[in-house]
C-alpha cells in the first residue's frame, strides 16, 4: 500500500507503472475519486500527477469527462519517435563510453534478443536505450525522454508484434554497439535513427491501416 504521505510524484510513477502493466489503456478515463480511495489519499496530489501528465501528453484532459489517458495517432507517433531518435543522438554523441558501459549493453541486448513475450521484449528495448543514453549529463534531456518513452511503450504494446521486425531491431541493436566498441560515434548515431525509424514506419503502416 503507498503511504498516506504520498506525493504528486509517488502518485506520478504509480499511474505510469500501471500504464505500463496493461491496467490503463489508451482512451480510458481516470476516475480521481476511485484512484483517491484506492490509494488513500485526497484527490490534491493525484490531480497534480495528472497535471503533470498531461504536460507530457500522456494524459488527456476533456471537459467534461476529466482526464483520459490520450488516444493514439498518426501525428502523435511521428513528432513522438522523431524526436525521441534525435534526443538519444545528442545523448550519444555527448556520451563517453567505458568498458562497463558496453558490457551492460551487450548484457541487456541479450535480454532483449531472449524476451518471451511483446511487453517483455518492449521494455527490454527501452532499457537498452535507457542504458545507452545513461551518461548524458543533461538532466532536462534525460526527464523529456524517460516521459516519452512511456508515451512510445503505448504505440509498441499495441502495434509491435512482428517478430521479423524485432530481428531487424535486435541487429541494428548490435551494430550499435559495434560502433561504440570502435569509439565510432557517427555510424553509431546513423544506426540509432535508422533504429528509431525502422519502428516509426511500422507504425506508421498501422496505423494507415496498411498491414
Amino acid at each position: 500500500m503507498i503511504p498516506k504521505t504520498i506525493s504528486r510524484d509517488q502518485v506520478r510513477e504509480f499511474l505510469l507503472k500501471e500504464m505500463k502493466l496493461g491496467h490503463l489503456q489508451e482512451g480510458q478515463t481516470i476516475n480521481l475519486a476511485a484512484l483517491a480511495r484506492k490509494l488513500k489519499v485526497s484527490v490534491t496530489p493525484i490531480r497534480e500527477a495528472l497535471t503533470q501528465l498531461q504536460q507530457s501528453r500522456i494524459i488527456t484532459a476533456i471537459p467534461n469527462r476529466g482526464f483520459i489517458i490520450s488516444e493514439l495517432s498518426l501525428k502523435e507517433a511521428k513528432d513522438l519517435y522523431e524526436l525521441v531518435a534525435d534526443l538519444e543522438v545528442l545523448a550519444i554523441e555527448n556520451s563517453v563510453f567505458s568498458p562497463m558501459d558496453i558490457q551492460q549493453l551487450k548484457e541487456q541486448q541479450l535480454v532483449f534478443k531472449h524476451a518471451a513475450d511483446t511487453v517483455s521484449r518492449i521494455n527490454a528495448k527501452l532499457e537498452f536505450h535507457r542504458l545507452l543514453t545513461k551518461n548524458y549529463g543533461n538532466s532536462l534531456a534525460q526527464q523529456i525522454l524517460k516521459d516519452l518513452k512511456i508515451r512510445i511503450f503505448f504505440y509498441e504494446r499495441e502495434f509491435m508484434s512482428d517478430d521479423l521486425l524485432y530481428s531487424k531491431s535486435d541487429n541494428q541493436h548490435d551494430g550499435i554497439i559495434s560502433a561504440i566498441e570502435d569509439d565510432n560515434v557517427p555510424t553509431a548515431s546513423l544506426v540509432l535513427k535508422m533504429n528509431w525509424m525502422l519502428i516509426l514506419d511500422y507504425i506508421k503502416k498501422q496505423l494507415l491501416g496498411v498491414l
